[in-house]
Parts: structure tokens; C-alpha cells; sequence
């Protein structure tokens, strides 16, 4: 690396403990300390109801959801149809305790970060009962195994009387330091809890992407019989990055269940499992800010659509039922094009404007 780490035009490693650095220049340093320290003070200075902060905490939610989606889509080349069953697993998780102990035992309103890390290893645990198929299965063939998982959580939660057939069961309100969360106070709380929840789960798959282990991930997507006749084990990393996967999603969902004060089988809809696959596509497919990009711009693309159909809805007929024809075709118009024009999604349009950065005043 450049002696100057603060002004570096390119990279320079002259070690493998350099080129394994989580930040390159003191400058990426700098710039996501900034963007951090932002996202948690801004509430302190901007004050937002409740409907507005409800959607930013979907948005969180749905990126640490999408980071799981990533790391065995994007990183592992698996193809996953099926991961919004992988959030209703940890969501049901929550949702089981509140069937045999009451929604409001003092575990499930004191102990709930215990919980969330629970439900997260449950969903780690189907997971990598859902990627054994993939050890023997790939490309289509695995896409439809992720399917019929997704059908099969659905019809289990409809026909099953412990969960009411997928009706809502409600979760009590938690307690903080300074006693039961309010009502008012409720969506700021578990925005800064998912936030740290993001940095933690972003740090953990950065650095299991430095270890051998997330080498190994991106050898088996590039080609798994040269990975295999690298010494790796296909059909293992192969198991163990559903098995990360199903760990995230699974903490997604509990945390979906906590915001909402409430579980239901509408919100883990194979709908909702092509949203997440849509949000890494769009995002960026193999890379970690795209985790984060793709779910603020399909969550706020959905919400601009929705507002519009409203207010086209009084100008046009009501036998035209815009919002229902508009959302969806404005969803695949969107797919579709970043497939034909931007395959790598908006994460490039950060890479691009980073290389520009590191390489100026020099345009090569």
C-alpha cells in the first residue's frame, strides 16, 4: 500500500495481512465513521411520526434479511426462492414462545435480545437442513428446492392450530433500561436496535469474507470442481452458507415480530421472498453495501408508486384500479432493467464513484 494512507492512488499491498484489511485508506475509514455517526443522531435533530419510522424500520429490517440473501446468492451462487420462509422461521420462533408462555412473560419482554439471537440460530439450523439438497442439486433444480420449502412453511403455518392457522399472534411490548418502552417511543427504539443489529451482522460478514471460509464461498460460486480439486469442500460451504443465510434471516424475523407487536403468515409470502430477491439483484449481487442500497430503493421506489397511484386514482376513473396494475408492472419494469443495463446493481454505481476518488487527479 502507499505510504500515504490517507491519499492512496491505488493499491499497493506488499503483504497479505494489507490486502486483508477491512478499510484500505484511512479516508474509507473516515467516510463510514461520518455516515455511521449520521444515521445515529439524525432522530435527535429530526423528529418523524410514526407511519415514517415504521417504514425506516422495514427498510432495516429487510437489509439484514438481504444480507443473508447475499451471502448465499451473491457470494455462493446459490439461488434461494424460498428466504422469506427462513424470516417467518424466526418470527414463528418468537411467536412460539408467545403460544407457551404468554406474550407477556418477563423473558419475552426483558430477555428478547436472548431471543433474537435464539431465533436466529433456528433459522440457521433450517437452513442448513434446506441446503443438503444443495450438496447434490444446483442451478434450477435448487431454485425449486427453495420453493417447495416456502410452500411447505406456508401450508404448515396455515394448517397448524399452535400457530392459529396464521392469524396474528401478538407479542407484548419490551422493556429498556429505563423501564416498558412507550408507545410513542416504540419504532425509534427498534430503530436504533436494528442499527446496531446491521453494524454487528455487517462486521461479522466482512470478516468472514477475510477468512478462508468466505474465500471459500466465492471458489465455489466461480467454479465448485476447482474448488474441489483446491482441497475445499463444496457440499459443506455450500450447507454452512444457508446456514449463515437462514442465521440472519432468522434474526430479521424476530425483529420483524418485536416491531410489529405481532406475528402473521401474510408478511412470509413467496411475495415477499421475490422482494428480498429483488432488493439483492437490484442492490448488487456479491457485494455488502448492496445489502443496504437495494432495500432503501425498492422500499422507497414501492412507497413513490403507491403515492402516485393515489393520486392518479382521483383523476381517472374508479373502475380502473391503477395501484393494483402500476405496483407490480413499475416492480418488473425495474428488474428487468437493471438486468439489461446494470447487471451489478447500484453497489457499482458506489465503486465507480470510489475509483474515480482514489485514482484523481489521474484518469487511468
Amino acid at each position: 500500500m502507499a505510504t500515504n494512507r490517507w491519499l492512496a492512488t491505488g493499491n499497493y499491498f506488499t503483504s497479505y495481512k494489507d490486502e486483508q484489511r477491512i478499510y484500505f485508506t484511512h479516508l474509507d475509514r473516515t467516510i463510514f465513521s461520518v455516515f455511521l455517526t449520521l444515521f445515529f443522531v439524525w432522530p435527535f435533530f429530526f423528529s418523524l411520526s410514526n407511519k415514517y419510522m415504521l417504514v425506516i424500520d422495514n427498510i432495516l429490517i429487510a437489509v439484514v434479511a438481504v444480507l443473508g440473501l447475499n451471502l448465499v446468492t451473491g457470494f455462493a451462487g446459490l439461488i434461494s426462492i424460498g428466504h422469506a420462509a427462513f424470516v417467518g422461521i424466526g418470527a414463528y420462533t418468537i411467536a412460539s414462545f408467545c403460544r407457551v408462555i404468554g406474550d407477556s412473560h418477563i423473558i419475552l419482554t426483558h430477555a428478547w435480545p436472548l431471543l433474537i439471537l435464539v431465533a436466529g440460530f433456528v433459522g440457521a439450523i433450517f437452513g442448513a437442513i434446506v441446503g443438503l439438497p444443495a450438496m447434490r442439486l444446483k442451478h434450477l433444480y435448487l431454485a425449486i428446492a427453495t420453493l417447495s420449502f416456502q410452500m411447505i412453511f406456508t401450508w404448515t403455518i396455515n394448517f397448524m392450530n399452535f400457530f392459529d392457522q396464521g392469524q396474528t399472534i401478538s407479542v407484548g411490548r419490551v422493556f429498556w433500561i429505563t423501564g416498558k418502552v412507550a408507545r410513542k417511543e416504540h419504532y425509534l427504539f427498534w430503530y436504533y436496535v436494528i442499527l446496531v443489529v446491521i453494524v454487528l451482522c455487517g462486521f461479522m460478514m466482512r470478516n468472514l469474507l477475510r477468512t478462508r471460509y468466505g474465500r471459500c464461498l466465492s471458489a465455489v460460486r466461480d467454479n465448485d470442481r476447482a474448488a474441489d480439486a483446491m482441497g475445499m469442500h463444496p457440499g459443506l460451504t455450500k450447507v454452512y452458507a444457508f446456514a449463515l443465510a437462514g442465521f440472519f434471516a432468522g434474526v430479521a424475523g424476530a425483529l420483524h415480530a418485536y416491531v410489529y407487536r405481532g406475528v402473521g403468515i401474510e408478511s412470509f409470502s413467496l411475495h415477499e421472498s421475490i422482494m428480498y430477491l429483488a432488493m439483492a439483484i437490484v442492490g448488487g449481487l456479491g457485494t455488502l453495501n448492496g445489502s443496504l442500497w437495494g432495500p432503501a430503493a425498492i422500499m422507497t421506489l414501492d412507497l413513490q408508486v403507491e403515492t402516485l397511484a393515489e393520486k392518479a386514482g382521483h383523476l381517472l376513473s374508479s373502475n380502473m384500479n391503477l395501484a393494483t396494475a402500476l405496483k407490480p408492472f413499475t416492480f418488473g419494469m425495474v428488474i428487468v432493467l437493471f438486468l439489461m443495463f446494470e447487471p451489478r446493481g447500484i453497489a457499482n454505481w458506489w465503486r465507480i464513484a470510489r475509483s474515480y476518488t482514489k485514482l484523481w487527479p489521474f484518469r487511468y
